[in-house]
């Protein structure tokens, strides 16, 4: 296995996508294959990722030929291609046709009838439910119903069931999720939603109070035979506040809690999982509990933060199904600050000053990254130094628009 070569491929070319190729360019010194619609500043002029455009690789067709026909150009004694998702849209694609696709590629995913039950939010919940985690108050609410009362007050929570199917019908005014802070602006919402194609359920829920810096963000890996083998737990510190960046992890602090990961890893266990999962938590200071919203059935878009604490993402996979390798758990106790957005900028908008004072102490001591800032790929690369330059001023005027 000494000869093996790796080869990622991966769909997708947001600042996950980035995230992934750097880790296996890390680990191995590879460049990483990518496929997209279109180009995106997150992976464009790279040294570290062959990106390919496809205007149609979201069509099921388009996408399985195009894996497939890669594949079969790529093939060589002892190279070894493993294929990961970038975006839920991605991830589910691949899931569905893992079974074809896996005659060709490592695919480190879960299968179909365990992903139907995880995305659809409402299924998910009572799978919470059934397992023990805790989650906010939920109201199901479907087309044309006729509401008196939720089982809790306004404000509320507005978000679809089915993120993937809403985000592929964009209107104005679209964000991830919706506040409302009474009936009127509840109809206004729910109407705006269904004016378009999207026609699933909406999950309304309780609002829990608290800013950015009371979520949470967890990662794990669990090997090919469903034992989680690294956990990496992510006290957030600011987010992004764009309307359809709402929810993206813009600073996270690494930190340790015992009794909450096991809870995590009991219920990925005891489901048979494989692969990264993400999940999106939110401490509750009116009963002390942290409440899970959602499961990514991937690498989240801030997967950085994992890598970059000292648990590459890119190892997991290939020590586990490419060598077969028994991996020890790993489960992240120091403490490591990612950021993708300038320090001055997290160090201004983040409101607790005890958070602000650690993240300036792990700079201080070295223990800090962003997940651009890859002297390998910028070394000598004028294209993309540029364009982090403007990135960088563009997420100062974005956070001095909307975080207020």
């Amino acid at each position: 296995m000494k000869n093996t070569i790796i080869q990622p491929v991966l769909v997708g070319g947001d600042i996950n996508c980035y995230s992934v190729a750097r880790a296996y360019h890390e680990a191995y010194g590879v460049k990483s294959i990518a496929f997209g619609r279109y180009a995106l500043g997150a992976t464009k002029d790279s040294n570290i990722i062959d990106f390919r455009i496809d205007p149609k690789i979201t069509e099921e067709k388009e996408f399985i030929q195009v894996l497939l026909k890669t594949a079969d150009e790529l093939a060589a004694p002892n190279k070894k291609l493993i294929l990961m998702g970038c975006t839920d849209e991605y991830a589910e694609l691949i899931i569905d046709h893992r079974d074809v696709l896996k005659e060709k590629y490592i695919v480190p995913y879960i299968d179909s009838e365990l992903k139907n039950k995880l995305i659809e939010k409402e299924l998910f919940y009572q799978m919470c439910e059934e397992k023990g985690l805790d989650y906010p108050k939920t109201f199901i609410y479907s087309k044309g119903d006729k509401i008196e009362e939720f089982g809790f007050n306004y404000p509320v929570i507005i978000k679809p069931s089915d993120s993937v199917l809403y985000w592929q019908f964009p209107f104005e005014g679209m964000k991830k999720a919706y506040v409302a802070n009474n009936e009127k602006e509840f109809i206004e919402i729910t109407s705006t939603i269904y004016k378009g194609k999207y026609d699933k359920n909406l999950i309304i829920q309780d609002f829990i109070p608290g800013d950015d810096s009371n979520m949470r963000v967890l990662t794990c890996y669990s090997d090919q035979h469903g034992k989680v083998k690294m956990m990496c737990l992510g006290h957030v510190l600011l987010e992004e506040h764009t309307p359809k960046g709402i929810g993206n992890h813009a600073a996270i602090i690494t930190e340790y809690d015992g009794p909450l990961m096991e809870k995590f890893k009991t219920f990925l266990e005891d489901i048979n999982y494989t692969g990264y999962s993400n999940f999106d938590i939110k401490f509750d200071t009116r009963d002390n509990t942290y409440k899970v919203f959602e499961i990514n059935l991937r690498q989240g878009r801030s997967n950085y933060y994992v890598t970059s604490s000292g648990n590459n993402i890119a190892k997991y996979i290939v020590e586990d199904r490419v060598y077969n390798k028994e991996l020890d758990l790993k489960i992240q106790k120091d403490e490591f600050f990612w950021h993708v957005i300038p320090n001055n900028v997290v160090y201004k908008y983040v409101k607790d000053t005890s958070l602000v004072n650690k993240a300036k102490s792990l700079v201080s001591q070295g223990n800090s990254a962003t997940s651009f800032g890859y002297d390998k790929d910028l070394k000598g690369n004028f294209k993309r130094r540029w364009y982090i330059f403007l990135y960088n001023i563009n997420q100062m005027r974005k956070f001095k628009k909307y975080c207020k």
